[in-house]
């Protein structure tokens, strides 16, 4: 297939777009470059005939249009999206802008492209979302593909909105979607700013690190070259306007998450003093969802997909990826808000 993917220079993006240069498809990587972007993600494709690569920001619809002519996709990835919940605190703005009227102009540009197409069946708009436009859960259950929205924050909030929308272009005008909802990632090539990078790297240069709370909150977490794999099974296999939940199977506190993490670096590179010395408890966050869980019944039974890393596999080969890929991420300490307390102040 040729995909177009958005957001390709992100974090989540940039796998997708190497796994699926490595399986064979053309891609072309949409993508607007904001601060969170790095082309650095994306380098072991860079000089592969399979990949291209579009400046253009889904909030701009004729560039939109421009690439979708030049390119002609069989298929729209469409992961670029403002992702940060302590940034939707202190600027929301920025996520009503992009995520949610991003996606609309993408999918208006995508309808009109499949409309001039003759609305090829095989073709796909393939809209990546978070398992937080859930809500919070308490100690029990699991998030299913029927629980009803409940977002608590501004990020979450403008992300089912988003997903609302691919649903309404769906039964108003036929699109062919596919919709899937992920737990937490983690993994290489993670924007600084992000839990598990922050525990690595504020470890590594002996500063505190900060948990929100007493850090009793659950995420389920899920390596990032895990998610890019159900992706592209999604994309694949996944059934016209069905939604699939994707979790990791490795549900932790983030207090016992950045134990797990000062723990590997104390093997792998020892200081003076056990790393979770470092350990702050801070202010937490508002609004901070207590748990999320993910039910993957309908990614195993319908699409026979299961992930491959366990969270402390997961978490040995990230942290190795960290230290081994210094010049990348000290390249990324200077851009606006990464070190800094964001979210604290309503």
């Amino acid at each position: 297939m040729k995909l177009i993917v958005t957001g390709g220079a992100g974090f989540i993006g940039s796998a997708v777009v190497r796994l699926a240069v490595s399986r064979g498809h053309q891609v072309v990587n949409l993508d607007a470059l904001t601060y969170a972007a790095c082309l650095d993600n994306v380098a072991s494709v860079a000089d592969n005939p399979l990949y291209a690569f579009e400046q253009a920001d889904i909030r701009d619809r004729m560039a939109l249009d421009r690439v979708l002519a030049k390119h002609q996709p069989d298929a729209i990835m469409h992961l670029a999206a403002e992702s940060h919940v302590d940034r939707s605190i202190d600027g929301p703005g920025a996520f009503i802008e992009t995520n949610i009227t991003g996606t609309y102009n993408l999918l208006d540009a995508a309808r009109t492209f499949w409309d001039v197409q003759g609305r090829p069946e095989g073709f796909r708009f393939h809209h990546i979302s978070t398992d937080e436009v859930y809500g919070s859960l308490g100690t029990e259950g699991q998030f299913t593909e029927e629980t009803p929205y409940d977002p608590r924050s501004p990020y979450s909030a403008s992300k089912a909105s988003s997903d609302h929308l691919v649903r309404a272009w769906h039964e108003t005008y036929g699109l062919p979607v596919v919709l899937t909802n992920c737990s937490n990632n983690y993994g290489p090539y993670h924007f600084p700013e992000k839990l598990v990078p922050v525990v690595i790297l504020r470890a590594l240069a002996g500063q505190p690190i900060p948990i929100y709370g007493q850090g009793i909150n659950v995420r389920d977490w899920l390596y990032v070259e895990d998610h890019a794999d159900a992706l592209l099974t999604v994309l694949e296999r996944g059934e016209n306007g069905r939604s699939y939940n994707i979790g990791g199977e490795n549900e932790a506190t983030n207090i016992d998450l950045v134990r797990m993490i000062c723990a590997i670096l104390d093997a792998k590179r020892p200081g003076v003093a056990p790393y979770a010395d470092l350990i702050e408890f801070v202010t937490d966050r508002p609004g901070h969802d207590m748990r999320y869980a993910i039910d993957p019944t309908r990614m195993q039974v319908e699409l026979n997909w299961r992930p491959s890393v366990t969270l402390e596999q997961g978490l040995e080969r990230t942290v190795q990826w960290y230290l081994d890929n210094e010049a990348w991420w000290r390249a990324l300490q200077n851009r606006a808000g990464v070190g800094e307390r964001l979210g604290a102040k309503v």
